[in-house]
């Protein structure tokens, strides 16, 4: 039997021995009207009055989008933003990237993300959660920290944020307070909302919102200085809106979370000795940091001892930020980097997904099939596969001729679950 896999841009197409068990949600239409539908959320929004009737013509206007890791078609939703603001002069916007973390997005990839129009009318910035000049402290976390977010934001008459809900691997769901909160914080922030308690917490996972601490944490943030308005989308395979939730944060993203849970978290009756994941195609697997959110859907299935199969692209590496690869140096195996990062005294930047990943790395055994060479793959750790056909041959071996596959066409789109 065939399966074609998100990956990269153009997908990747596999056999699989034929008692493979293909797990992916429901793929829901692309909405017929996109624009009309988005518009309508946003004059009939969910706990709030209509959102061109909030805004004052001098009000300075801050929107908040995703970065270029994230598939949120800002390209659309901007441009029907502003649409429906047009009694706000252009000067009055600024388009902040909620880059958290990550790098700075390009003049060229701001225009792939929101448009040339955009691009040369409005102001957009990138978020630098470094650079102290450009953040304000905008109260204290029970958390542990101080609160940072970006000045801009925080200075703004009215804000906005924007982005796309989906099940996520420690925060319960992405979209809603996400976007500010790490968005858009500052890094002493950051590194708390990501600490190895945190991450650790076995609440911290997939679909769950009651008690999260890092869904709680993100929250808590939110409202030290909240947006005004929220607009988050769903999205199907191709990218396309599926459904829209605007209005109060909150709300409106609880109602989104709630959606999404009923169509992308499927239970499965048992575990498998091999899962194969993608981590949904670009622009979610541009990198291999990216792509542990993949092998954190699949590990929610596969038998401690099992193995997982990644394919994720990482056309921009490892990646180019950050210290993901300088930790991964550190111990040499996934048990040793446990240990370390555990300890209370170790504190760096981007240590949350080497947890995770190691965490995954300790349970099941990962191969990965991507455009990285394999000295770089296995300096991750991980074993690289140059043919998932042949590596699934290879694994018959380890697991007999009955070896059970699953697999997750479309990667962290879809989060399987077994109930024991």
């Amino acid at each position: 039997m065939k399966t074609t896999l998100l990956y990269g841009k153009e997908g990747l197409s596999i056999e699989l021995p034929e008692n493979s068990v293909i797990i992916e949600p429901k793929n829901l239409p692309g909405l017929e009207e996109e624009e009309g539908a988005v518009l309508e959320a946003l004059r009939n929004p969910i706990e709030s009055a209509p959102l061109r009737g909030r805004v004052k013509e001098t009000d300075k206007v801050a929107i908040v989008i995703s970065d270029i890791t994230r598939p949120t078609p800002n390209h659309k939703l901007v441009p029907w933003l502003l649409k429906e603001l047009s009694h706000v002069p252009l000067e009055n916007f600024v388009i902040i990237n909620g880059t958290g973390t990550h790098r700075d997005q390009t003049r060229e990839e701001f225009i792939q993300m929101l448009g040339e129009w955009v691009v040369d009318n409005i102001r957009v910035i990138n978020h630098h959660c470094h650079n102290r000049d450009e953040l304000v402290k905008v109260g204290e976390s029970r958390f542990g920290c101080d609160a940072y977010l970006n000045k801009e934001y925080v200075e703004a008459d009215f804000k906005i944020a924007t982005g796309f809900i989906e099940p996520h691997f420690f925060a319960g769901f992405s979209g809603g307070p996400k976007g500010i909160m790490p968005g858009i914080a500052g890094i002493e922030t950051i590194m708390t909302f990501h600490n190895a308690r945190m991450i650790g917490d076995p609440l911290s996972t997939w679909g769950n919102m009651v008690d999260n601490p890092v869904q709680d944490m993100a929250r808590e943030v939110n409202r030290m200085c909240p947006p005004d308005f929220l607009l988050n989308v769903t999205l199907n395979r191709e990218k396309e809106i599926t459904a829209v939730f605007a209005g109060a944060l909150f709300e409106a993203h609880d109602r989104g979370c709630a959606f999404a849970k009923e169509h992308a978290m499927i239970r499965c009756d048992h575990r498998f000795d091999v899962v194969i994941t993608s981590n949904s195609g670009y622009p979610l697997d541009q990198n291999l940091y990216q792509a542990v959110k993949g092998m954190s859907a699949a590990h929610k299935i596969v038998k401690e001892g099992g193995t997982i199969i990644c394919a994720a692209e990482c056309i921009d590496g490892l990646p180019n930020h950050g210290n993901y690869a300088e930790i991964l140096r550190m111990q040499k195996t996934p048990h040793e980097i446990l240990q370390m990062i555990n300890d209370p005294s170790f504190k760096v930047f981007d240590q949350w997904q080497v947890q995770k990943q190691a965490v995954i790395q300790v349970w099941a055994d990962v191969h990965v099939y991507s455009s990285l060479p394999s000295e770089t793959v296995k300096q991750a750790m991980f074993e690289p596969s140059s043919d998932i056909e042949q590596t699934l041959e290879e694994l018959k071996k380890k697991y007999g001729e009955d070896m059970t596959v699953a697999v997750l066409p479309l990667g962290p789109l879809t989060i399987p679950y077994v109930e024991e």
